[in-house]
């Protein structure tokens, strides 16, 4: 099983050009993938052009969709056996990324989760001391609230087999910074294996996450990926709960509307 393909989306808003072409080549370079593709959100002219001078494909769309719904759109047009998204800042090393797809490669994991809070992960620099604080007590409740327990959910990087995919991509509706925790809620949910896997990491300046308004969407888009993750298990209360509402539609549905 290790001569599987290999496809990488990055989801992207107003990147740092140099430092995103760098870590373009390097996976190339590092994981030889026959695709990667640079899902773009509101660019201008200059970016654009930019992008398309780097050895990727490059999805432009001339609105900010959100995180989820670019990597969405990007895993739905790969045809290959595994699928990997990385965050363009190139917080999460190359070799982490090497990493985490082997799981997943091997078969021993359908869905790999890169981890900056597992004890093993090496962390070059940290994060303010108030977004640490907010993203710890955010993993401690989702692995409260969820079936499955990790140290980190909102890692930018992750791995997932093609078939496992096709399993879970139409309970995603998380357009934003919550799909990971939506993705990994699902996962659990339908049975899928899901292995955390320590990485080298650092922080970047720059983030487009607001640490107190995305906090606020991230316990919210929580609670709704519990409910939804109940649901797929046949949950009497939930879904009962579920039939009194009027459920919004899926992702992979949305197309032009993303």
């Amino acid at each position: 099983m290790t001569d599987r393909s290999l496809g990488v989306v990055i989801p992207a808003y107003e990147p740092d050009i140099d430092r995103l072409a760098g870590y373009v080549d390097r996976i190339v370079d590092r994981l030889d993938p026959a695709t990667v593709i640079v899902e773009l959100d509101a660019p201008d002219p200059e970016t654009l052009a930019d992008l398309r001078s780097l050895p990727v494909t490059v999805d432009a769309v001339q609105r900010r969709r959100g995180k989820g719904a670019a990597i969405t759109a990007g895993f739905e047009s790969l045809e290959t056996d595994l699928l990997l998204f990385a965050d363009a800042d190139g917080s999460t090393s190359v070799d982490s990324l090497a990493a985490i797809v082997e799981p997943v490669r091997r078969g021993q994991a359908a869905l790999a989760v890169g981890s900056r809070r597992h004890p093993d992960a090496e962390i070059a620099d940290e994060q303010s001391g108030f977004r640490r604080l907010l993203g710890d007590g955010f993993s401690r409740l989702a692995g409260t609230l969820l079936s499955v327990s990790l140290d980190d959910y909102q890692c930018g990087a992750k791995a997932i087999d093609a078939e496992a995919w096709e399993r879970v991509h139409d309970h995603l509706y998380e357009p934003g910074f919550a799909w990971d925790v939506e993705l990994i809620a699902m996962a659990g949910a339908v049975g899928l294996s899901v292995r955390e896997i320590p990485i080298e990491w650092e922080d970047r300046p720059g983030s487009t996450v607001d640490p107190v308004a995305d906090a606020a969407r991230m316990f919210r888009a929580l609670v709704t990926a519990r409910h939804r993750a109940k649901q797929l298990t046949d949950d009497r209360l939930h879904s009962v709960i579920a039939a009194r509402r009027t459920e919004p539609t899926p992702l992979i549905e949305r197309g032009a509307e993303l």
